[in-house]
């Protein structure tokens, strides 16, 4: 049974004692208060650190920075200049120090405390490439509406996990890394399966990447159409033309069981656009949306200018509510193709996202709820504060606006709520996390459950946190490009997803320089594949490393993506307020 039909069952057995009791366990692998005195380059200089677990003390030692495993160590280059580029280890990248906030004082690194250590994954985009509401069919118009390595999402998430979890602490400081929060869009098409998917990768499990007919892939890559890249056949396709191989038993392999090892750390969880709307943009209607994920019928392709008239109405958001897109179903209906039915890829409403969260199966290294709690169940909401340490707190955003459009916005009630929370944590300091960033923050469609409640933007945002200097860095995603911004008392963090190349994580450290200032170094990792690939080796682990390769080829993709040198491996330094 799909871990999501027996969830809301599931959450009316939980209680508040067992929510106190998962949130006091999400220390346990905290580094907090980590003093590193001089020669804090070995082991053997730094102090021992404390962490509560459950109510108690105990000591941890912080390891020696390191920077194996991260892209201060390598990072995936290409070989060759033109046509499909292979992909090996490559140069390192340097970290930048940022100092348009305030200044570097000298002699900070032989005093420095660890404050926060964690690990920020987004846009992971865990895709079921045969439902039937996958926007393929705008290939004709646009090259990039589909990429060719979507079929390897789940073997891709699976080798970040394992990086993650090989990682020894903070880069910079070796402070222990106390959790992971993922910053939306999740899953791809709003589909109950690719929840579940999304909730075993992160906890651990068996993944079987298939959907339909359980003996036969139907989707793109077997349809005969030039516009895909069929890589079991011989069809001269117009990935094959820029160099695309021929991988015999591809598909079969990647429909394969995959196992995920499962995070060590605990994990929360922030929605985005992805994750709450028909191909992150449309609100459709539950019911409509429902029908056609669920049925029988795939459009595969429309005529070139058909896709490039939806894609600019989509782009401009004048149609958040699909009407143009029910036309054009409509207009297509004797072109589709006929595929086997699958209740598993009907969309999840947000509580079914809320009670999948707190159905205790998948509560894995915890928290219960990853963040969602029984009151963001009953009130409906998304959005929600976490302790991260001792004197550091976090806030996760919803700021997916349910009035359909890939942008975003915040509610009344939510902006209200998170002045509140603020004003609450003074004495605190506080990362917030959202999946848009500010720029995209610019959507003023009525909530249709709320619809006298007005919508706010990033501006309004930016300028809450600066008033409240104690918030130190807003954390988003939703861009697919890195990119940091001061802000003025604060940094703003965009970090690229992981479906789209470079298919990066990031990893956070917080800390006080004891001189005035604070420093937030952010690190840049890739997952645990090799960057080497062989197209004869469809194992788990080479499927992770074609994932990569793939994507780096993947036409219409921005080489853009992993930004310049100073939005990736950086120390941020701000004034201590």
């Amino acid at each position: 049974m799909s871990r999501i039909r027996s969830a809301a069952a599931a959450v009316a057995h939980l209680d508040r004692r067992t929510f106190l009791a998962a949130t006091a366990a999400t220390g346990a692998t905290a580094g907090l208060g980590l003093a590193f005195g001089p020669g804090s380059g070995s082991a053997d200089a730094m102090q021992p650190a404390t962490a509560r677990v459950a109510g108690r003390r105990v000591v941890q030692a912080p390891a020696a920075p390191s920077t194996a495993g991260t892209t201060l160590e390598t990072f995936s280059a290409a070989r060759g200049a033109t046509g499909y580029r292979r992909l090996a280890g490559g140069p390192a990248w340097t970290r930048e120090v940022r100092t348009e906030i305030t200044g570097a004082k000298g002699g900070r690194e032989d005093r420095r405390t660890a404050l926060a250590s964690f690990v920020q994954l987004t846009d992971l985009h865990l895709t079921d490439v045969q439902h039937p509401m996958r926007y393929e069919f705008l290939r004709s118009g646009r090259a990039g509406a589909w990429r060719p390595h979507e079929a390897l999402t789940i073997a891709g998430v699976a080798s970040l996990i394992e990086r993650i979890n090989g990682l020894r602490g903070g880069p910079a400081t070796g402070a222990p890394l106390s959790f992971v929060m993922t910053t939306g869009d999740n899953t791809d098409n709003n589909a109950k399966i690719e929840l579940d998917w999304f909730l075993a990768a992160m906890n651990g499990g068996r993944i079987t990447p298939n959907t339909g007919d359980p003996r036969h892939y139907e989707g793109v890559q077997n349809s005969g159409l030039k516009e895909f890249w069929h890589p079991e056949d011989a069809l001269r396709d117009a990935d094959k033309k820029l160099g695309f191989p021929r991988i015999d038993g591809f598909l079969k392999a990647a429909l394969r069981t995959v196992n995920s090892p499962g995070l060590r750390l605990p994990w929360y969880s922030t929605i985005g656009n992805h994750d709450d709307l028909a191909g992150g943009v449309y609100s459709l209607g539950h019911n409509f949306y429902a029908d056609f994920a669920t049925g029988k019928r795939k459009l595969e392709i429309i005529p070139a200018d058909d896709a490039e008239r939806l894609f600019k109405g989509t782009r401009v958001g004048d149609d958040p509510k699909g009407v143009q897109m029910r036309a054009l179903l409509d207009a297509h209906a004797k072109d589709m193709r006929t595929v086997t039915p699958d209740e598993r890829r009907a969309p999840f409403t947000q509580t079914e996202y809320l009670a999948a969260h707190l159905d205790p199966a998948a509560t894995g290294p915890g928290p219960v709820g990853h963040g969602y709690t029984k009151d963001n169940l009953e009130q409906g909401t998304l959005y929600y504060s976490f302790r991260v340490s001792e004197n550091v707190i976090g806030i996760s955003l919803d700021t997916t606006d349910p009035g359909g459009h890939y942008t975003g916005s915040l509610g009344t009630a939510q902006l209200r709520w998170l002045e509140r929370t603020l004003k609450a944590h003074k004495d605190d300091y506080v990362i917030v996390f959202s999946h848009h960033y500010s720029r995209t923050l610019d959507n003023m469609n009525r909530d249709p459950g709320r619809p006298g409640e007005a919508r706010h933007g990033g501006d309004e945002v930016v300028a809450l946190f600066q008033r409240h200097p104690k918030v130190l860095a807003w954390i988003n995603g939703h861009s697919h490009q890195n990119e940091i911004t001061p802000r003025g008392t604060f940094w703003e963090i965009t970090t690229a997803s992981h479906v789209d190349f470079p298919q990066l994580a990031r990893v956070f450290e917080v800390v006080d320089n004891h001189d005035g200032t604070i420093s937030l170094f952010t690190t840049l990792i890739e997952s645990a594949a090799p960057h080497r690939t062989d197209f004869s080796d469809l194992s788990q682990t080479g499927l992770a490393a074609l994932y990569r390769e793939l994507s780096f080829n993947a036409p219409g993709a921005s080489q853009k993506l992993a930004g310049d040198a100073t939005d990736r491996n950086t120390e941020l330094l701000l004034r201590k307020p």
